[in-house]
């Protein structure tokens, strides 16, 4: 079950973080009337996929994914996108105030009870870390009764040895169109994956049905430190 929050802040640093782990749950606290807000750091000008042939280069890929980022965002609903310009593959370079200060003013702003990023350490990639360092960073320096909860995406590979199971789960199969729009929005990067995705998800694949119905998280666990 999907509590009611007072206000989400999703931090991510690419366009496209959000459409697989949590798309559907922003979808759902924006039908239950939760404001929600998306912070992306980066534009993801750094992206792999240029197409084959080519549909993009490093000159034009920001400006595709830019665009993908504002149709994803309406396919959830979400109206309250932030782009806040840093450039892909530096954040883990970002001075560390300047990045927690960077959180901080989001927090300051929107006042959420929920904050939705990565794991620190546990997130592969290395603005992926450096996003989750910075969030859990700004809001260690909060009085303790004022520091919202923070919901995580783990999938290193050692993350159950280091967390166990996921304590959060949202079943968000009411909206799993929502979903698939939202990840459909970013055919930049998704368009060959979501093909064979869509063919399981015909074909009722169990376990296309279970990534696209269920998202898991794990709150943020202060006395085990990943920084």
């Amino acid at each position: 079950m999907i509590k009611k929050e007072r206000h989400v802040l999703v931090i991510f640093p690419h366009p496209d973080d959000e459409a697989f782990g949590v798309s559907g749950t922003i979808s759902s606290y924006i039908e239950m009337g939760v404001p929600v807000t998306y912070a992306c750091l980066t534009l993801g000008e750094m992206g792999r996929n240029l197409g084959n042939p080519p549909f993009a280069n490093r000159e034009t890929l920001p400006q595709i994914r830019k665009k993908e980022l504002q149709n994803a965002a309406a396919s959830m609903g979400l109206t309250d996108l932030r782009m806040m310009g840093l450039r892909d593959k530096t954040i883990e370079f970002e001075d560390d105030e300047k990045m927690i200060q960077l959180v901080t003013d989001l927090i300051e702003d929107t006042n959420p009870s929920l904050i939705i990023s990565f794991y620190p350490g546990l997130s592969v990639h290395p603005d992926h870390d450096a996003t989750a360092r910075a969030v859990v960073r700004a809001v260690r320096r909060m009085p303790e009764s004022e520091r919202p909860t923070i919901y995580t995406i783990a999938f290193a590979n050692n993350t159950a040895e280091v967390l166990g199971e996921p304590d959060i789960l949202h079943n968000v199969e009411a909206v799993a169109q929502k979903k698939i729009n939202t990840l459909n929005s970013h055919a930049s990067q998704t368009v060959w994956m979501m093909r064979d995705m869509e063919k399981r998800l015909a074909e009722k694949d169990p376990e296309a049905l279970k990534w696209l119905h269920n998202e898991r998280f794990f709150t943020y666990k202060w006395d085990q430190d990943f920084e």
